[in-house]
């Protein structure tokens, strides 16, 4: 009968030292497995963020086109900006823009709404937008803004905005200016410069107004046509009495040498 000699026996097990540096090799391995997923899943937290403030930035460029080019001819604009130091703080009211929709359950019309930028403690802007259910322009430059009135809501549409500024381009100068009251009239353009974030690049949009008449006005001018060819004559029909138009005699025979 043959035994193994215990030297062979120690042999086929594993000592605690390498059992040691196993598990040093293994956590080493686990964390450089773990460093590179989390730098995976961080690259792709930070452009899916990077994605919907893109997709976020050009709804509201978007919604702004169009807000513009449907403007009826009867808006009544006013643009207002003040020097807060940093950056420029501006309201943009829009009145005569009738928008229905339903907040809180409730069936709402806003006769006058107002993009204006808000300022926050860190130094940066939110822009919001306000509906209010009464006019808050007036129809002479004579009156002031009725600023007591409180909107009925607010929608924050873009945050953490660096820089927002407004210029206006007159139609009639072609001049460019940071503020408009004029009444009666749209200007021709509006640009927008803006920039988000620490480190984001300015971005200016242009928008177009397409000139239109305003309808209070057109009915006063049809208005005072009918009025002006109604007095050419009696009986509504002009050049005579009683709506006959006069004879005239044409020659028949052509005049001589």
């Amino acid at each position: 009968m043959k035994y193994r000699p215990l030297r062979a026996a120690r042999r086929s097990g594993f000592t605690l030292l390498e059992i040691v540096l196993a598990l040093i090799l293994l956590s080493l391995l686990m964390g450089m497995v773990f460093g590179t997923f989390s730098g995976n899943l961080a690259l792709s937290n930070s452009i899916q963020v990077a994605q919907n403030e893109e997709t976020e930035h050009n709804a509201f460029f978007d919604m702004m086109k169009k807000m513009f080019a449907t403007l009826p001819g009867n808006t009544r604009m006013e643009l207002a900006s003040k020097d807060a130091g940093r950056q420029y703080l501006s309201d943009l009211t829009l009145q005569n823009v009738p928008l229905a929709f339903t907040w809180g359950g409730t069936e709402k019309i806003a006769k006058a709404v107002q993009l204006s930028t808000v300022n926050r403690r860190d130094g940066y802007l939110d822009i919001v937008l306000r509906y209010y259910e009464e006019e808050i322009l007036q129809d002479s430059d004579n009156q002031q803004t009725q600023t007591d009135l409180k909107p009925f809501a607010e929608v924050v549409l873009l945050e953490d905005v660096r820089t927002f500024e407004w210029q206006v381009l007159d139609g009639r100068t072609m001049e460019w200016a940071y503020d408009w009251d004029l009444v009666g009239r749209l200007p021709l353009q509006m640009e927008l410069t803006i920039a988000f974030g620490k480190d984001g690049d300015f971005i200016k949009q242009i928008f177009w107004i397409p000139p239109k008449q305003d309808p209070e006005v057109m009915m006063r001018q049809l208005s005072q046509q009918q009025g002006q060819g109604g007095r050419g004559g009696q009986g509504g029909q002009p050049g005579g009495q009683g709506g006959q138009v006069p004879e005239i005699k044409i020659p028949t025979t052509p005049p001589t040498q």
